[in-house]
């Protein structure tokens, strides 16, 4: 056993969330020691807006691969998930975005107190370093850069027009009044490099003597002592080691770290755990529960030509829109545009392309996760039952037919040669169906494993503290109820600066 280390705080996790949290702890005056599974975040491609893809099952991957799906023809889902100091913001598309204000007020409504748009709004906005400055729906001063996108790809003006050209209404600020139409996103991007949660909140502290980072750290369990959590212990350097807390544990592995974690500490669902032959803390049923995604499908072309190279993100632009009898006050389809090929499982990959990616925002199935071993180096048993509930799989197949029909509009002309997928010859509703159970991914937005609640399947209280555990709480997307309407970056920094807030009384 390594010799222990002390902190008024240990994090676990330097992901959107707990990049936030580190940061307002530290501010406050509190010791803080961070452990990140992963590395540090000095790959070239990381810092690069283009970079991401090449980041996918790298070294800063977990990888996280599905259990079989079964109401996707029995397909194992590759789910990337970050790694490495600033966790998936570190590897995601840099998009920004917070969502629609009944996202939040549907928390508050089931009991999450606190949790309202109105109480989270200025939490992002505290954020926020808006880079051609404050209005209305924009702050600065923050240490998160978001800022326009200034010179769109070609072929993402192309699509903004197409999609004008079908009905949708011009959207210039997707964090603005209305969810609804199509434009230009934002981006956590300044000076031509990726800011991502690590870079924006942590890397301008790291020289502060309260703050202790340890990578290569995996996490094996929370110490529980006499009913409260006092540290936790890890592998790193090939020993183990403890983390010994003072005054709290805070959870921030995400959506598929945080519920394993407690698995593994004997908090969750006895039944499971006497099967993994751990001991049990105590009797949580929630845990793991309620997992649910982003559905997302690659509607794939091939371009007359090669595309030029862009300048910012490779996911410029997207719209908004209602699926067939959707009566949400937020819209519940968000295709998104890519300038390359985001190849479509089962189909041929064209040198040249675009890909318009059909995303549903408002799923209703949900899964559950579970562990295969106590061991920390098994990977857990994720079971997502994508496109389980009938709704998923027809709004998803609306988001399929609009994407296809901006895609044949006559601003692609200079560009489109053909679809690749699902192609002409899906003519039929069966056939659009097919294609969507066949090739449905993820828009890498999980969550849900560790619920915020009030309700006895509720992992966490709305204070964020584990219910039956003192000195613990989970800040990351695991304990949202469910996910907003959005990509969850900019949710997740939001997490842990209520975190923040919630711990030191702010």
């Amino acid at each position: 056993m390594g010799s222990d280390t002390s902190s008024d705080y240990v994090v676990v996790g330097a992901g959107s969330a707990g990049s936030a949290l580190v940061r307002r702890l530290v501010d406050a005056g509190r010791t803080v020691h961070v452990l990140e599974a992963g590395p540090s975040d000095d790959a070239a491609a990381i810092h690069s807006p283009q970079g991401w893809p090449t980041l996918l099952a790298g070294p800063q991957d977990w990888a996280v691969t599905t259990v079989p799906q079964k109401f996707a023809n029995d397909r194992s889902l590759f789910w990337p998930r970050g790694k490495v100091l600033g966790g998936s913001s570190s590897l995601n598309g840099m998009i920004y975005m917070r969502g629609h204000r009944t996202d939040y007020d549907g928390w508050a409504a089931a009991g999450c107190t606190g949790w309202g748009w109105d109480d989270v709004l200025p939490l992002f906005l505290r954020s926020e370093d808006h880079l051609t400055g404050a209005n209305a729906h924009h702050a600065t001063g923050g240490p998160l850069p978001v800022g326009p996108i200034t010179e769109p790809h070609p072929t993402a003006r192309a699509f903004v027009d197409a999609a004008v050209a079908a009905g949708h209404k011009r959207n210039e600020d997707f964090n603005g009044e209305e969810l609804r139409g199509v434009g230009f996103n934002e981006m956590t991007v300044r000076d031509g490099k990726r800011m991502s949660a690590w870079r924006s909140f942590v890397a301008p502290i790291l020289d502060s003597p309260a703050l202790t980072v340890t990578t290569g750290a995996l996490i094996d369990r929370v110490v529980v002592e006499n009913g409260r959590a006092v540290g936790v212990e890890y592998l790193a350097g090939g020993e183990r080691r403890t983390a010994r807390a003072g005054a709290e544990v805070i959870l921030s592995a995400g959506t598929i770290g945080s519920p394993a974690i407690l698995l593994r500490s004997g908090i969750g669902p006895t039944a499971h755990l006497r099967e993994l032959g751990v001991d049990v803390v105590e009797n949580l049923p929630g845990v793991g529960e309620n997992l649910h995604d982003h559905p997302l499908i690659s509607v794939v072309y091939e371009s007359l030509k090669p595309l030029p190279e862009g300048k910012a993100n490779l996911l410029e632009a997207q719209f908004y829109a209602d699926s067939t009898g959707w009566t949400g006050a937020a819209p519940d389809l968000q295709p998104l545009f890519l300038h390359l090929v985001y190849p479509a499982e089962g189909y041929e990959v064209p040198e040249h392309g675009y890909t318009i990616a059909a995303g549903i925002v408002a799923p209703k199935s949900r899964g559950t996760l579970r562990l295969a071993s106590a061991d920390p180096s098994v990977p857990a048993l994720v079971d997502p039952r994508i496109l389980a509930d009938p709704y998923d799989l027809e709004a998803l197949c609306d988001a399929i037919e609009m994407s296809r029909e901006v895609g044949a509009q006559r601003a692609f002309d200079a560009w489109r040669k053909r679809e690749v997928a699902p192609g002409p010859e899906a003519t039929t509703r069966e056939d659009i169906r097919e294609f969507a159970r066949r090739s449905v991914g993820t828009y890498h937005h999980q969550v849900g494993t560790c619920r915020m609640g009030v309700d006895e399947l509720a992992v966490v209280d709305p204070a964020l503290r584990v219910r039956g555990v003192d000195g613990l709480r989970v800040a990351d997307a695991s304990i949202m109820p469910v996910v907003p309407s959005c990509n969850t970056n900019a949710p997740s920094i939001m997490v842990g600066e209520k975190a923040a807030d919630l711990i030191t009384g702010g």
